[in-house]
């Protein structure tokens, strides 16, 4: 009896020191400096997030509102981005199609570091929910000279694969040129995944599940047309709805509202910088 519970004590001491270090990040960048666990009610932290207003960018379909419950919202440890087909009377106007991106550019940006993103994505045709990057200051001018990164895009009319991205002045999808890869996740839209990014100075590393996706190095001899991330940037949650890539198969409104659901962000730094 004796043997059989110190048996049961030390599976149990290695279990709970497994789920533990499971949870803990791996690799060279492992200094927690921001996160969101979403926890609590209500709009989201105001501390960490700004909303983006209006309608914004590729002829999408959606007005993003800002201080919006209907539109985001805490519940049950998650943040929920949802795109409703609700007609909202916003600023003396009707809105038909409404939804919710917010971002960090007044409250927090980086360079280099790990980001690490636990969502379950909506399914209908037309959605177009993201995580993204984009530069605090247009060092070397506006999009897309600057760059863009996209940690993760997904599209309801693909609704089996998630994209990554970027885009600079040398390679982006204006010119058919972009510089992109996607991976296979038929369950991305039933059950929650973690999306990741590492962000060398040579290189960009894209993740699934903890699983190496895809690497963009940065070109010899580069210049700021191929390479401009060596700028701070700062991180966007966005549901869109239609437009230049969502709606390319069409929209489908009887199926709103659908809601865009994140566990949680976690952004890492190293305690010092690392090049190789």
């Amino acid at each position: 009896m004796k043997r059989r519970i110190l048996y049961l004590l030390c599976a149990a001491a290695f279990t709970a020191l497994f789920a533990q270090a499971a949870d803990k990040p791996s690799g060279k960048y492992t200094r927690l400096v921001f996160h969101d666990e979403f926890n609590g009610k209500g709009l989201p932290d105001t501390t960490k997030w700004d909303f983006e207003y209006g309608r914004l960018r590729n002829g999408e379909k959606q007005f993003y509102t800002a201080d919006r419950i209907e539109n985001a919202y805490r519940k049950g440890g998650c943040l929920h981005l949802v795109v409703r087909n609700d007609s909202a009377l916003i600023d003396g106007e009707v809105r038909p199609i409404t939804s919710a991106s917010i971002h960090t550019k007044k409250t927090f940006a980086m360079k280099y570091g790990k980001v690490e993103v636990r969502a379950k994505l909506p399914l209908c045709l037309g959605t177009w929910p993201a995580i993204w990057m984009m530069p605090v200051q247009n060092v070397y001018g506006y999009w897309p000279k600057s760059g863009e990164i996209d940690i993760m895009e997904h599209v309801g009319y693909d609704p089996e694969k998630v994209n990554y991205a970027i885009h600079t002045e040398a390679h982006n999808h204006m010119k058919k040129n972009g510089k992109g890869h996607n991976a296979f996740c038929p369950t991305c839209c039933s059950e929650f995944h973690v999306y990741g990014l590492e962000w060398y100075e040579d290189r960009l590393e894209w993740y699934l599940d903890g699983r190496k996706r895809f690497v963009v190095t940065r070109p010899e001899n580069a210049t700021w047309e191929s390479w401009p991330f060596d700028q701070e940037f700062y991180l966007i949650l966005n549901l869109a709805f239609g437009g230049g890539w969502g709606g390319t198969k069409g929209i489908d409104t009887d199926l709103l509202p659908q809601e865009y659901i994140i566990d949680y962000i976690r952004v890492y730094l190293s305690l010092i910088h690392i090049s190789e």
